[in-house]
């Protein structure tokens, strides 16, 4: 029992560093707008020279870690299948064809720019599913390269900008092109890349968009577990073929397999409905914990190393997915 009170001792600090962060985040993504996630991105990149005291450094790995698995488990519980289910096969086929496709163009353009396969991966399963929430969760099944934690930052950072722009720009697009606000409302859920972005747009377009909206949107997040397996299938065939490094990450960490329980019970009706903002304001507030965290643990300069493609291979990846589910949108009319 003293040892375990002494680890939590020692998390202390850190995990407060964090939390502090996390709050200042949010109160100016409450009072100016903007996302929450790129607040505390940058505030931990700024506090940059804390996280190189020792007192801190196990509370920032635990909320690089543990509680950041736990934000991304409890996001099942706002998954049913009768939400999927309802979207109709049309939809459900656009909303796979866009994941899919969009993680291809990545690895592909990565490829192109001479980026590595796995920063393809993860910036492309970003921008298709959930942003900053599915970077995090496929960086733990990608295999640990030197430039592993900065990769992961600059994901978060670009599809967190991206996302906000997308925000501004695509319900005017919608506008523009005379879709009803159902369809602006699918098309808004099949391309913005956060859950927070996809309602804030809805709500610039009005009644009868942020229903369609946020139901296409959760259908993506639906797929992050599928998504995430399939990448821990393909890092162990290679590690196997490689190896020189006999470890291989899990083929499905437990916190996939969390937030898989959770839509299953979700879905059978098991989590009350009174519970499910709860469950989600905790989920949120780990994630944001576990962003602040990576922000203190990454500098400027060696952002300023990375160079311009990356951020050209997360244009064109959010470029590429709202083109297409924009295109198959109309098309349906």
């Amino acid at each position: 029992m003293s040892a375990l009170v002494d680890r939590w001792r020692a998390r202390l600090p850190g995990t407060a560093l964090c939390a502090v962060i996390a709050l200042a985040a949010t109160f100016v993504s409450s009072a100016h707008g903007g996302p929450q996630f790129l607040y505390a991105l940058l505030l931990g990149m700024a506090l940059h020279p804390f996280s190189q005291e020792p007192r801190a450094a196990a509370g920032i790995d635990f909320c690089m870690k543990p509680l950041l698995r736990l934000g991304v488990a409890l996001l099942g519980a706002r998954i049913a299948a009768d939400q999927v289910i309802g979207l109709g096969w049309q939809t459900a086929v656009m909303v796979v064809i866009a994941v899919v496709s969009t993680i291809g163009v990545g690895v592909w353009l990565a490829r192109l720019l001479r980026l590595p396969s796995s920063f393809g991966l993860l910036s492309g399963g970003a921008t298709a599913i959930c942003g900053a929430s599915a970077a995090l969760a496929i960086s733990a099944v990608l295999p640990r390269r030197p430039d592993h934690d900065r990769s992961t930052l600059l994901v978060v950072v670009g599809v967190s900008t991206l996302s906000t722009v997308a925000m501004l720009l695509y319900p005017l697009l919608a506008a523009a092109i005379g879709l009803t606000p159902a369809q602006t409302g699918v098309f808004l859920g099949a391309s913005i890349h956060d859950v927070a972005q996809v309602v804030g747009a809805a709500h610039i377009v009005g009644a009868g968009a942020d229903g369609p909206a946020v139901i296409v949107k959760l259908s993506r997040v639906a797929l992050l577990t599928l998504v995430v397996l399939a990448i821990g299938i393909g890092v162990r065939a290679q590690m196997v073929v490689g190896a020189t490094d006999t470890r291989r990450p899990p083929l499905l960490p437990g916190f996939l397999i969390a937030f898989l329980a959770l839509v299953a019970l979700n879905s059978a009706g098991l989590v009350p409905a009174g519970w499910q903002p709860a469950i989600s304001g905790i989920s949120r507030g780990c994630l944001v914990m576990a962003i602040a965290a990576l922000g203190l643990k990454t500098s400027v300069s060696a952002l300023r190393e990375a160079g311009w493609r990356p951020l050209a291979l997360m244009t064109a990846e959010a470029a590429w997915i709202a083109a297409l589910t924009l295109a198959l949108v109309v098309a349906a009319r």
